[in-house]
């Protein structure tokens, strides 16, 4: 199947394209290389690793199992035995490898994530939540009702039922009913598939996702002083020392005063 891919010159028409109707809605994912697919870090581990595909789903159920059993000792709140959904957002943030990928609603943190690092052409993928599957599956945001008939993760066992096998092709998108303080402050959500071997651009219709390929050598300095001055930074994405920390790269290539590339002054600034 044939990607739809919109190559993008110029951090103004990334504006252009982002603030105009046309994507209003969609989710968006930051991809520091164009050439990746759009899949989860647990597909990547078990195919790195060679981990033969019949064992997926007993392993995949067997991490889940662990930290259940164990972080209750680091939890001043523990999920609920049966929200598998909760309970896997929970690994993802933490930094256990899970079926779970992340998106954001917004495009310009998705434009941060891609271009942060980036030292080649990047990407972000976005995707059209209405139109990601065929199967009874609704759009689902963590302050809306939950219908028992849904196929989404949130309703409890049907994690289990429809996606833990890796035998139905669909893909869902949405949040756990409690969002930690990463999610709300990158405007996130999760895309899940029902199947680890192939990236979701091979599950889903054409019609419903989109891959920008960011030229980075053309605009990665606007766009990350633009993104800047949003307050769009690793500081403010993960809330917390870690953040902190990781968002002073950034500070390596920029100064209020005078450009660190160019080494020229900025009008009014001076540099001791």
């Amino acid at each position: 199947m044939k990607i739809r891919e919109i190559r993008i010159e110029t951090w103004q028409e990334f504006i252009k394209i982002m603030t105009g109707s046309k994507f209003k809605s969609w989710a968006f994912r930051g991809q520091s290389d164009a050439r990746w697919p759009v899949q989860s870090t647990l597909s990547r581990y078990f195919k790195s690793f060679n981990v033969h595909p019949e064992a997926w789903p007993q392993q995949e159920s067997r991490i889940l199992r662990i930290f259940k059993r164990k972080a209750h000792l680091f939890l001043s709140r523990v999920p609920n035995e049966a929200d598998s959904f909760q309970w896997l957002a929970l690994m993802q943030h933490h930094g256990t490898p899970t079926r779970l990928i992340d998106f954001t609603w917004s495009p310009y943190v998705a434009a941060f994530f891609a271009l942060e690092r980036a030292t080649e052409d990047a990407a972000i993928w976005a995707v059209f939540p209405p139109g990601l599957s065929n199967v009874k599956i609704r759009t689902i945001r963590a302050s809306q009702k939950v219908e028992a008939d849904e196929l989404g993760p949130w309703v409890p066992g049907n994690y289990e039922q429809f996606f833990l096998p890796n035998e139905n092709d669909l893909v869902v998108i949405g949040e756990p009913h409690y969002m930690n303080q990463r999610l709300v402050a990158q405007s996130g959500t999760f895309i899940m598939p029902g199947k680890l071997e192939f990236p979701i651009e091979q599950i889903v219709s054409n019609k419903v996702i989109v891959k920008f390929v960011l030229s980075t050598s053309n605009f990665r300095r606007q766009a990350m002083a633009e993104l800047y001055n949003m307050n769009i930074n690793n500081s403010t994405l993960f809330p917390g020392l870690d953040g902190l920390a990781k968002s002073l790269a950034y500070e390596l290539e920029f100064h209020w005063a005078f450009n660190p590339i160019t080494m020229e002054q900025n009008d009014g600034f001076f540099v001791d």
